[in-house]
């Protein structure tokens, strides 16, 4: 049913920045955010660098389910790849940008953890075929 899968992509999509936002503000409760750490200088950004992805995954689950025999096993691999590449300008990259700390790194790589969770769990737990 593409209707319901849409409504499961749309949630996926919303729950994942919402999990992002959630985040950086206990992020910046607790670890604080150099003003010139641009990558987390405001709330915009996550919400941008999470809701693209995203949607993407969904488009990509989308074909997955309608090409892949095994279209969840296949999705969490591609995941779990797309994870680590993701995740490694966060030990490589940003601690050589201005104002980076490792608290602040490592609320990216928590901002990274977060939304592989919701998306990869609502994705593949939420749009299996209901029985009848």
């Amino acid at each position: 049913n593409w209707g319901r899968f849409a409504l499961v992509g749309l949630g996926t999509v919303v729950a994942a920045v919402l999990a992002n936002i959630l985040v950086y503000y206990l992020g910046r409760a607790t670890v604080g955010y150099d003003p010139q750490f641009i990558i987390l200088a405001d709330v915009g950004t996550t919400i941008f660098f999470t809701a693209i992805p995203a949607l993407g995954a969904t488009l990509l689950y989308a074909v997955l389910l309608r090409f892949a025999r095994r279209p969840a096993r296949t999705f969490a691999i591609i995941a779990a790849v797309v994870f680590v590449v993701t995740t490694l300008p966060d030990f490589t990259y940003v601690p050589g940008v201005p104002g980076a700390t490792v608290g602040q790194t490592a609320t990216l790589v928590i901002m990274h953890i977060a939304a592989a969770a919701v998306i990869v769990g609502l994705l593949t737990g939420l749009s299996r075929p209901s029985a009848r």
